[in-house]
């Protein structure tokens, strides 16, 4: 006979991860310090048999990335907890980095997943100012310092510069993907162009596992009785009345981020 209030449940943490990854304070965001709480609650509270990550991230910070990555896996590893991370639209860049994070890596067939890359943009106004009678006046203590200024015409050297520090980080973006999956990444094929596939090709190329939602597969690895314990981050009080100043801000740069990745009907 089963004694209710003595029989242990079987639990699920899921923590949903949306938003671009960094440290800004405008919009939903991820990063290291803001999750730090909400990780260690999500693996440690009554003792979860895995962890769920729904996540949802066109990417962002490459430190913050690799932190909020590293974080995870230090929690898995310590406590024995199996990571199952549920791409959602996007796993693109910060996004894919933080995937790899999961032990599985489960899919929509729609999911955009991948661009294993670095990228670097701006706009350049000098022909513009020029054009209007605008003097560019910078004075710098150091000759790199004004490396790329948008308002001077672009400099092969500082170009050059900037593929030095693109280079390394591209290369530990790619010896993470390595590392977590292994001889599951298919033979022959680039990976790392900075691509981006959908979670029908992922799976076939091995940057994920399978095609499943979050409840029934769950359901189907842990039990039909598994009970699930939600974890997000905080809204904002404002927030929660009605739409604030930022809102609207992170409305643009979330749409731009979308059109890039070709993910608006």
């Amino acid at each position: 006979m089963k004694i209710p209030f003595l029989t242990r449940k079987t639990h699920v943490a899921v923590i949903r991860l949306q938003g671009t990854i960094g440290t800004s304070g405008r919009g939903p965001s991820l990063s290291d310090a803001s999750l730090a709480p909400l990780l260690e609650r999500a693996f440690r509270r009554r003792k979860p048999v895995a962890v769920a990550i729904s996540l949802n991230s066109p990417g962002g910070s490459p430190v913050q990335s690799s932190l909020i990555a590293a974080r995870i896996r230090r929690l898995a590893d310590e406590l024995n907890r199996p990571v199952h991370v549920f791409v959602e639209d996007v796993a693109a860049s910060g996004g894919y980095w933080l995937a790899c994070a999961g032990d599985r890596i489960w899919v929509d067939d729609s999911s955009l997943v991948g661009s294993i890359g670095v990228i670097a943009a701006g706009f350049g106004f000098a022909e513009l100012i020029q054009r209007h009678g605008v003097e560019r006046r910078v004075h710098t203590a150091g000759q790199s310092k004004s490396m790329l200024d948008p308002f001077r015409p672009e400099k092969p050297e500082d170009v050059q510069r900037l593929h030095r520090l693109l280079e390394p980080i591209h290369q530990n973006f790619k010896a993470h993907v390595q590392a977590r999956r292994g001889t599951r990444l298919a033979e022959g094929t680039d990976l790392f162009t900075g691509d981006i596939w959908t979670g029908a090709q992922a799976v076939e190329l091995g940057l994920a596992d399978g095609i499943a939602h979050l409840a029934p597969k769950m359901q189907e690895l842990y039990g039909k009785d598994v009970k699930f314990l939600t974890y997000g981050q905080r809204v904002p009080l404002l927030r929660r009345f009605g739409l604030s100043a930022d809102d609207f801000l992170e409305a643009a740069e979330r749409r731009a981020t979308e059109t890039r990745f070709g993910i608006r009907s």
